[in-house]
């Protein structure tokens, strides 16, 4: 049986992403992007029925996002299409480690995604509910999404922590009203500092938050050095792959994609997290956030002989 939800076959599990959609622009060049997209992307391609809510403009680079989803084979019925509101674009700069800078426009599309009973209704019928901190930094959305945090099954938190564009406020609620929270080791120091912890250790702080917020599932990346999941306070450890690093856009959210793949199916803490930490890391030694990865190819670069 699987950990987190009552199915232990792939196709039966449903999920639904809540958040931002965008491009990525790297100088001249532009990839579909967005934490929660590229989540969708990676859950999706390993057999899970995954799909977005968002919102686009009513312009070209609208038009582009939506016909390129199509492409990749992700519904588009539940991303709005908004006549007053352009279609979001985030300037990315990469450092010499392949680690990435945001500069993201305001007050866009999915900044603005409005509450319907199609959307509740959907979010109902789903086993699991993926929502990150950025579409936190709006009223409406931020509104939007608290009304169908209760009506969700299975809550998971994708904190991303992005400067000026998050509350601490409202990470607590939001990090409160979750299932599951995953995060990276400095935004858990971060957050964690500010909730007024005085511990000097991941763990300690991880188990900080977890009694804080009465969470049972949380999970920290440590950029190279793997990860730590802890399961109703039993911890498994990864301790990373060997790569060039190229890219690191999009790694934390193929990472959460195959954990979450991972327990959705399967019983094994320990295999969820070394897999999860595969898919991360095979999408770092590449370009863009959604390169093609198969189950098979996750398996073989854990055990290529």
């Amino acid at each position: 049986m699987s950990i987190i939800v009552n199915q232990n076959v792939a196709n039966k599990v449903s999920l639904v992403c809540f958040g931002e959609v965008l491009w990525d622009c790297f100088g001249a060049t532009k990839r579909l992007g967005g934490a929660p997209l590229n989540m969708c992307f990676r859950v999706k391609s390993l057999g899970i029925d995954a799909q977005m809510i968002s919102a686009v403009g009513e312009d070209e680079l609208g038009d582009a996002l939506l016909d390129e989803l199509k492409e990749k084979q992700l519904s588009t019925e539940y991303i709005a299409v908004n006549p007053n509101k352009n279609t979001s674009t985030v300037q990315v700069t990469l450092d010499s480690h392949g680690s990435a800078k945001y500069e993201i426009m305001p007050d866009t599309a999915w900044d603005n995604i409005a509450l319907t009973k199609e959307i509740i209704d959907k979010v109902e019928s789903t086993d699991i509910f993926v929502f990150g901190s950025l579409i936190g930094r709006t009223e409406t959305s931020l509104m939007t999404l608290k009304q169908l945090l209760g009506h969700a099954n299975f809550k998971v938190f994708d904190v991303n922590l992005r400067t000026s564009h998050y509350q601490l406020d409202n990470l607590i609620e939001l990090m409160n009203r979750a299932d599951f929270i995953k995060l990276n080791d400095e935004e858990l120091y971060e957050i964690a500092k500010g909730m007024g912890c005085k511990y000097h250790s991941l763990e300690q702080n991880l188990d900080f938050i977890a009694k804080q917020t009465n969470t049972e599932f949380l999970c920290v990346t440590k950029g190279s050095h793997g990860a730590l999941l802890s399961i109703k306070g039993k911890k498994y450890y990864n301790s990373g792959y060997l790569i060039d690093v190229v890219d690191t856009v999009g790694a934390g959210d193929s990472f959460l994609g195959a954990l979450i793949y991972q327990l959705s199916i399967h019983d094994d803490a320990q295999q969820a997290v070394d897999f999860a930490c595969a898919a991360g890391a095979m999408v770092a030694q590449q370009l863009g956030a959604t390169p093609d990865l198969t189950y098979q190819q996750i398996l073989e670069f854990i055990d290529p002989c």
